[in-house]
């Protein structure tokens, strides 16, 4: 960087030449300059440039990659977040159907359950009233037994 001052001050000493310069008679915008003086400033300037150019043209990569980089790290990053958000939308429809679908089995089931039960009961009701009535019949036909064992045998009631 020492350069880029040199080439400052150089600039800075042709500027200054020019800027004091004598006027040139009727000719305002024209002045006179120590010629030789001005030619070293700029062949100096000239000299040095290259190397300034140089190391201006490779901060400028140098930066341009950066940003390359910079860009290319950020797309990957939003590709990777677009990812997981899709991914975590998927989890969340397929929690949201599994859920659903559950609350649906349990539904069926729970349908199915008093279906069984009310099934059940009434299975258990009528062979009840078939056992009550059995025992009634068999009860009945046990009295007439009874009754005519004890008419045949004798006895009164």
């Amino acid at each position: 960087m020492e350069n880029n001052n040199d080439i400052i001050e150089l600039l800075d000493i042709l500027y200054g030449m020019i800027t004091e310069a004598w006027g040139v008679p009727l000719g305002n915008d024209k002045c006179i300059i120590e010629r030789d003086k001005a030619v070293e400033i700029i062949n100096d300037i000239k000299a040095n440039l290259p190397t300034e150019l140089a190391e201006a043209k490779r901060l400028v990569a140098a930066r341009d990659e950066f940003i390359g980089n910079a860009k290319r790290e950020a797309e990957a990053l939003r590709k990777s977040a677009e990812e997981k958000a899709r991914l975590m939308v998927e989890e969340q429809e397929i929690v949201r159907v599994a859920r659903a679908q559950s609350a649906e089995m349990i539904a069926s089931a729970e349908a199915k359950s008093r279906e069984l039960r009310r099934v059940a009961s009434d299975y258990v009701d009528q062979m009840m009233g078939q056992a009550e009535q059995s025992m009634s019949d068999a009860l009945s036909a046990i009295r007439n037994s009874h009754n005519a064992f004890s008419k045949a045998g004798g006895k009164k009631e």
